[in-house]
Order: structure tokens, then C-alpha cells, then sequence
């Protein structure tokens, strides 16, 4: 291990370059515009895989973006691993915010900027540089390794689980990583045994046939935009509790063993608020911001337009009104019940005058992952030794769907080894990774291979 770091250390003003290159890319999946870029690195990825000695390395096409699987299975008798991520990206507006171009990586201190350095090529690079370091010095890995990274992740992977099912004996494998997380801090890494799931759902109100003049039709005729954010903040309590009935009816609560592990970990309330700037938290009532954010299942509106938004004054009724919601949630719920009752709570607020349509847009369900398992103890003390602390075991507010389908569709648990942080600013203007991050990714990757075949042989 100690040439194999060395190499690590000597590499990393290479390391940096190349992984400007990788986030150069803008492979934004939910944009049209980008299909031939999300492709294109895809392909340079699966370029780079088979030079490192990577066999099997295919980019295979699909009704969206392509999948890249590779292989190497050098090492029989060794446990397998599934190595997932993906290289498609969260569109970049409001671009203005941004303090340099998104896909032109630059340094600030010790924080590389880019859109997708976090979320997730800088935690897929960290693992690729790693095993390049091992074949580079000893010529094999202590394990064999399955990749799959995919182009759709930012879109719901909706091409993703049918993969799966076609091609369970390819991606067979004794475990699943995933490094698209954020440690609990900066100097404190973390494995991730919860995740959320995610119901997105689209409303559209209709209501006249065109845009009218607000005195001369205003009040009987329904405005849509009032409408809609009567309904919106209908999905919501004082409390911070979601009000829709039945909401809660599957919602797995959080132990009392939970809750001390969650409060000894010392959350920095105060500290968040700083960081964001404001000056109060609204967590659900009975719950601290923790336990909200990693364990509480939440509704937020995260798009909302309709009418004349310009600058200056125009007396517009409008004919139509729009809004984007996400909900995230906690085992045991699923979207399609969710979204079944958030439509029928919706429909039995709607009023005469306007019509509604709801789209399903892309879902996910939530996750636990049992922390007893080798390859979550292996990832713990692979943590601890990349990052010369010990690790702690957190849940994360975010959703990473296809970790439930790992575990339906291909029986395989999954060790959620994040190297991202909380303040990185993922789906956000300037995004960033700090380098100690992805160096120490790289450490902790290195690591995780060498322990996972003795944790394996003592389970």
C-alpha cells in the first residue's frame, strides 16, 4: 500500500487536470440540447476505463442516455463488487450566480468549482484513480469490480431497472458502492445507511381560454394562480407536517436509539444557519433539524410560475398556472401511494372554473441498509484510514433510487461511502468539492478494496 500511495500523492497535480477535463463535459441529462455531450462522456469515460485495463468496457444505448459497464475480474476466489455512479449532471441555472463558468473548473483555496465535481464525476473519479493507482503498482486489484455508470441519475434513471433486470448475471456482484453522498462534515466521514425516497410530482391549472384583463374579468372568473397557491399551501401545516391525509400512515418512526445516536453526533444548528444565511429553522414540530432532514418525510414546492412575470406592471388574469413539487420520503412509504393521495387531496380541494392536470414525473423509494453487514464495516474502517479519523453512520435527506433496486432486482446490499460534503452546494450555483475530499476519496477507495476480501472471509 505504501508505493500505491505514494503513487496517490505523486499524482496529483495529474489527477486535478484530468478531472477538469471530466467535469468539462456538460452533460446535463435533463437538457435536449446536451444529448450529444451526456455521450460524449460517456464515451470518454468508458475511453479511460479501458485504459486502465478495464475489459468488457461497453457504452450501451437505451431509449435516453447510454450505460457504461466494465469489468475486471482478476482476482478469483476475491469478493466482486457493483461500483455505481453517474456522470450526467443538474442543469446549471441561475447561471448568473455562478463565479466562473460551471463546466470550467477552477480552484478557490483549497475547493475545486464545477457543476458536477460533487454530485457525482468527483466521487466516481476518486474510485477510478484508485484502482488505476493499484493496477499501476501491483497489477491487479484485491477484488474484482463490476462498473456501471449511468447518463440518467439527475432524470429518475428511467432506463436503469430495466437494465438491471436484462443483465442481472453481468452486474452480479457480492455488494454495491456508491460514492454520490456527503460525509457529516468536513474532517468527519460517514457511511450512509438511510436514504430518502422521492415523488416529484407537475400541476397544471387551467382555467379560461385565454389570458384576460384582471378588472374586467377579475373575481367571478377563477383565477388559476390563486387557485394554485391555495393548493399549494394546502400540503402543509403550521407545524411543518404535510397535510395530506394519509401522509403518514407508513411512516417507519424513528427509534429512541436512533434519536440518541442522532444527538450524540452534535449537529451544528447554529452553524447552518449561518451558512445559509438565515436566521431561523423551521423543522416539524416534535423533531429536531436532524431528525427532519435525515428521517421525516417532507414536501417542498420547487417551481411556481403563471402569468406576466416581466419587469413593471401589466393587469394579466392568466389562463394558466404551474407548479413542481417534490416530495421526500422515509421508509416505509412508496411514490405511487404518495402520489395517489396527494392527487385525491388535491382533487377535493379543487374548485369550479379550473382543471387540473397532475404528471408523475421521476420517483424513488427510500432505503435503509443494514450497518451490520462486512461491506459497510469494511467501508467503515476504509474511512477512517483515508481520512485518518473514524467514521460515524449518518442518514441522508437526498434519494439515490436505484439503491432499493439493487436490493429487489439484483439481491445486492449497498455501502454508501460519500466523500461529498453538506456545504458543497450540489443541484446549486458553484458546487464544489474540496481536494482533501477527493484525495482522501481516493485513499479511503484504496483501502475499501484491500479490507472488503478479510470483512467478507470473517462474516
Amino acid at each position: 500500500m505504501d508505493k500505491v500511495l505514494a503513487r496517490l500523492d505523486a499524482m496529483k497535480e495529474v489527477h486535478l487536470a484530468e478531472l477538469k477535463t471530466l467535469l468539462a463535459f456538460p452533460s446535463i441529462s435533463t437538457d435536449p440540447a446536451c444529448v450529444q455531450a451526456v455521450r460524449a462522456c460517456g464515451e470518454h469515460l468508458r475511453d479511460q476505463v479501458r485504459a486502465m485495463g478495464f475489459t468488457d468496457s461497453v457504452l450501451h444505448d437505451t431509449p435516453g442516455h447510454p450505460i457504461l459497464t466494465a469489468s475486471w475480474k482478476g482476482a478469483p476466489g476475491a469478493p466482486t463488487i457493483l461500483l455505481y455512479g453517474h456522470y450526467d449532471v443538474q442543469p446549471v441555472d441561475p447561471l448568473d450566480l455562478w463565479r466562473h463558468p460551471p463546466f470550467e473548473a477552477v480552484l478557490e483555496g483549497d475547493r475545486l468549482v464545477a457543476r458536477g465535481v460533487a454530485d457525482d464525476k468527483g466521487q466516481v473519479f476518486s474510485h477510478l484513480k484508485a484502482m488505476e493507482a493499484l493496477l499501476k503498482e501491483e497489477g491487479a486489484l484485491p477484488v474484482n469490480v463490476v462498473l456501471l455508470l449511468e447518463g440518467e441519475e439527475e432524470i429518475g434513471s428511467p432506463n436503469l431497472g430495466p437494465f438491471l433486470e436484462a443483465n442481472k448475471e453481468l452486474l452480479k456482484a457480492d455488494c454495491a458502492v456508491i460514492s454520490d453522498t456527503a460525509m457529516f462534515a468536513q474532517g468527519r466521514p460517514s457511511i450512509t445507511y438511510g436514504l430518502k425516497g422521492l415523488c416529484y410530482l407537475e400541476l397544471e391549472l387551467e382555467g379560461p381560454s385565454h389570458d384576460l384583463h384582471s378588472g374586467s374579468f377579475g373575481g367571478p372568473v377563477v383565477n388559476p394562480l390563486n387557485v394554485m397557491a391555495d393548493l399549494l399551501s394546502s400540503l402543509k401545516d403550521r407545524q411543518g407536517r404535510v397535510a395530506v391525509e394519509g401522509f403518514y400512515d407508513a411512516v417507519l418512526p424513528l427509534s429512541a436509539e436512533e434519536r440518541a445516536a442522532f444527538a450524540a453526533l452534535g449537529y451544528d444548528e447554529e452553524g447552518l444557519k449561518h451558512s445559509l444565511a438565515v436566521e431561523e429553522l423551521a423543522p416539524e414540530a416534535g423533531y429536531t433539524v436532524l431528525e427532519h432532514l435525515w428521517a421525516r418525510p417532507t414536501c417542498d414546492v420547487n417551481g411556481f410560475v403563471g402569468g406576466f412575470t416581466g419587469e413593471g406592471a401589466k393587469t394579466v388574469l392568466p389562463a394558466k398556472a404551474s407548479a413542481k413539487v417534490s416530495f421526500r420520503l422515509v421508509p416505509h412509504q412508496t411514490p405511487d401511494k404518495v402520489a395517489d393521495l396527494v392527487e385525491a387531496h388535491l382533487r377535493r380541494l379543487l374548485p369550479g372554473g379550473v382543471r387540473l392536470t397532475l404528471t408523475r414525473h421521476h420517483a424513488g423509494k427510500p432505503a435503509l441498509a443494514p450497518i451490520d453487514h462486512p461491506a459497510v464495516r469494511a467501508g467503515m474502517e476504509a474511512l477512517e484510514k483515508g481520512f485518518g479519523t473514524p467514521a460515524v453512520y449518518q442518514r441522508e435527506g437526498g434519494s439515490i433510487p436505484i439503491v432499493a433496486a439493487f436490493d429487489e432486482i439484483l439481491g445486492q446490499k449497498t455501502v454508501l461511502m460519500g466523500f461529498g460534503l453538506p456545504d458543497s452546494r450540489c443541484h446549486s450555483p458553484n458546487e464544489n468539492l474540496s481536494l482533501e475530499n477527493i484525495y482522501g476519496g481516493m485513499r479511503a477507495a484504496l483501502w475499501f478494496y484491500r479490507l472488503l476480501p478479510q470483512h467478507m472471509a470473517r462474516a
